[in-house]
């Protein structure tokens, strides 16, 4: 049995933004490429051991019950793309891996309602796989006594957690304890998670916003100055309302309260926080909501950059009763395992995309509000920056 065993272990965005691509840009192409922010060498043979597991995922297929659980708990997917999902199959030509001098290099390409698929599986893989062959195992009893200690937290101080570490979790098997830890632990407290087969299995409710990717395409195909309102235009049109969080530091947090409208501010319902200072950001945020006369405390702040109980307990004294605020927690729950292991820093975001397959490749950048998150070649940041005026 491979590492990634159902089809509906992977974020909801990815099924979400599958869906919207299906609907809008039905040949448009996109490539993502896998980053180690932390530079790691991997082990000799690494790259077939990947290739293995990859290769095992054209074997996945949606089981009627996980149908039904889509179909109830996820009303926003239409009945069409539930169908194409039953006869979805993971095509492992669509991904190259090698390696060089002990690092990884990772290039996912197709049609971007498929390719998109592939990242957040790919990344849960490479971070099980990377502990396996390096010979790291958790200590259980200290992930289960840290994990009620966390829960017992949440509640005492009414947070609100979704459990967003499925992409870099220690493993499968540690994403499932955690998540029946804290169902157990934490009570109401808990409000999903974002990994769909956990929520699936444990009965929980599925929660998610959407991604980077998203408005990196848009900010391709429309232009950078256009890149988030027309992102957040396209979503309301293929969600009517539905899935309403928006994440604002694709081109650093001050364009994005720019492109920010009146509209938008009464169509979505919170904002999501992902790099920079949180304390900075909610402040920013509240003003730019009076400004346009929207009232804050009927919205939401999600955060989730980096989290940890401690930190979101701090954000949620700081943000009061001025403004919601909600937490997305996830490597601080899903790879704090003790032995002196600390969760992967790796990624897989899209650099490159075309609206068919006619067309020329368009590089795709993501400016975010802290300089280490940079996605893109230096010479087209450079252009993101002189056209936004950064």
């Amino acid at each position: 049995m491979g590492i990634i065993r159902s089809i509906l272990d992977t974020d909801l965005y990815k099924f979400t933004t599958s869906y919207a691509y299906s609907k809008l840009f039905p040949r448009a192409y996109g490539e993502f490429e896998f980053v180690d922010r932390n530079n790691e060498d991997y082990p000799e043979g690494f790259d077939r051991l990947l290739r293995q597991e990859l290769d095992q995922m054209s074997q996945l297929s949606l089981s009627r019950e996980e149908e039904q659980f889509v179909r109830k708990q996820m009303p926003y997917l239409p009945p069409i793309y539930i169908d194409f999902l039953k006869g979805y199959r993971f095509d492992p030509s669509e991904v190259e891996i090698n390696m060089e001098r002990s690092k990884l290099h990772i290039r996912a390409r197709g049609l971007l309602y498929r390719v998109t698929l592939w990242e957040t599986p790919i990344l849960a893989t490479v971070s099980e796989l990377y502990f396996r062959e390096t010979g790291r195992y958790p200590d259980l009893k200290y992930l289960e006594e840290v994990t009620v200690e966390k829960a017992k937290k949440m509640k005492e101080h009414n947070l609100s957690v979704s459990l967003f570490g499925m992409r870099r979790r220690f493993s499968l098997e540690v994403e499932d304890r955690v998540t029946e830890l804290l169902k157990a632990h934490a009570g109401e407290s808990l409000f999903g998670t974002s990994n769909v087969y956990m929520a699936y299995k444990h009965n929980l409710r599925v929660s998610g916003t959407h991604p980077h990717e998203w408005v990196q395409f848009h900010g391709s195909i429309y232009g950078y100055k256009m890149a988030n309102y027309m992102s957040m235009e396209d979503w309301i049109n293929v969600f009517d309302g539905d899935l309403g969080t928006v994440l604002t530091d694709t081109y650093t947090t001050d364009i994005f309260l720019r492109n920010f409208s009146k509209k938008h501010a009464a169509l979505f319902t919170s904002l999501r926080h992902d790099s920079g200072d949180p304390f900075v950001f909610t402040d920013k945020v509240i003003k730019r909501y009076e400004e346009l006369r929207v009232n804050p405390k009927l919205k939401y702040l999600v955060f989730s950059d980096s989290l940890s109980v401690d930190k979101a307990i701090r954000i949620k004294e700081y943000c009061g009763d001025r403004i919601g605020a909600t937490f997305g927690i996830g490597t601080n729950l899903t790879a704090d395992v003790g032995n002196d292991i600390n969760g992967m820093n790796i990624v897989m975001k899209l650099f490159r995309c075309k609206m068919t397959a006619k067309e020329p490749w368009q590089e795709c950048v993501k400016l975010s509000d802290v300089e280490g998150k940079h996605v893109g070649s230096e010479r087209e940041i450079a252009l993101v920056k002189e056209t936004l005026g950064l």
